[in-house]
């Protein structure tokens, strides 16, 4: 018994947990630093560390040292608890993505509700963050965050639950399992697959869908006056929500971790999510930020009736 919680123990705090998903955000912000210089023809992180692959962890350290300035018309209490939730949601919502094997490490029926959940919490999360910072932009920001989220929300909901018909369940390890036993999701639903993409963009604030943060229009948008170590926190939260949307992209319409010869399934999942986040970083590059006006009738006259399309065409292949 005792070895059992042992071996738990290290599994949430250390690998594949809590201490191993951070030193991987880092990395993923090196990767998408180097491939976004790469497509704009510069270098990127360069001096420290090889490669630059120790400038994420640097910048974090430099943040942290940097002094915490809340203005005064801004509510501390909220603007204090803000960035502590949204870095720790994030980070506590892996524990549900399998990772290692079939069977994440805390599963139930209905976790993949639960996530939905989560990332409904973060963007209740940016909004209050900026409602109450005391700043035109930071207002700005939030409420086009609450905007958009309107125009997004209903396809995410409806992609994300998607897999969940031909498995039969609404947990990820059991969607797992069925995609091992016959086939990805991707091959079967295509089109949850496209608007599950496109909606993940707009939760994480990606180009096209910056419009919260836009800083050539609103400075940082609804972080604006976040600094020192609050500031830090934002920045490792992004990275860590980044991971974890291409990571439940991955585990819902890729297949998740499977062993491939003999290929740990770890790194079969890591190599999938690097694959969909290099899609996200092309995807930012090459493509200009959309108006919120734009993003909400595109929205609703086309990803909805395409996650509906998609519906009946499960059922109709499932004969159901």
């Amino acid at each position: 018994m005792v070895s059992e919680t042992l071996t738990f123990l290290t599994q949430i705090l250390i690998f594949p947990g809590f201490i191993f998903i951070i030193i991987l955000s880092f990395f993923s912000e090196w990767y998408v630093r180097k491939l976004t210089g790469k497509i704009q023809n510069r270098i990127g992180p360069s001096y420290t560390g090889v490669s630059g692959i120790l400038q994420p962890i640097a910048d974090f350290i430099k943040l942290l040292r940097k002094e915490d300035i809340v203005p005064s018309t801004a509510d501390k209490l909220i603007t204090t608890i803000v960035p502590i939730l949204y870095f720790s949601l994030p980070l506590a919502s892996f524990s549900m993505v399998p990772m290692t094997n079939p069977q994440a490490l805390i599963y139930f029926e209905g976790d993949l509700i639960f996530l939905i959940f989560i990332f409904t919490l973060i963007t209740s999360l940016i909004f209050l963050g900026g409602y109450f910072s005391g700043s035109i932009f930071s207002i700005m920001g939030s409420v086009r965050a609450a905007t958009q989220l309107l125009g997004y929300k209903i396809p995410l909901v409806f992609s994300l639950l998607l897999p969940a018909i031909p498995a039969s369940s609404f947990s990820l390890t059991e969607i797992v399992e069925w995609q091992q036993n016959n086939l990805w999701m991707i091959w079967l639903q295509p089109i949850g697959f496209a608007v599950l993409f496109t909606c993940m963009l707009a939760e994480l604030e990606i180009t096209p869908f910056d419009i919260p943060e836009a800083e050539t229009e609103i400075v940082a948008g609804w972080s604006t006056e976040f600094s020192g170590a609050k500031l830090a926190l934002i920045r490792l939260g992004k990275n860590i929500q980044l991971l974890l949307a291409s990571s439940l992209i991955s585990t819902l319409y890729l297949g998740g971790p499977e062993q491939v010869w003999i290929i740990p399934p770890i790194l079969i999942l890591l190599l999938k999510i690097f694959l969909v986040i290099s899609l996200i970083v092309f995807i930012k590059n090459v493509i200009a930020r959309f108006r919120i006006d734009q993003v909400l009738s595109g929205m609703w006259k086309y990803l909805i009736p395409a996650t509906i399309i998609q519906f009946l065409l499960i059922k109709i292949m499932l004969g159901v």
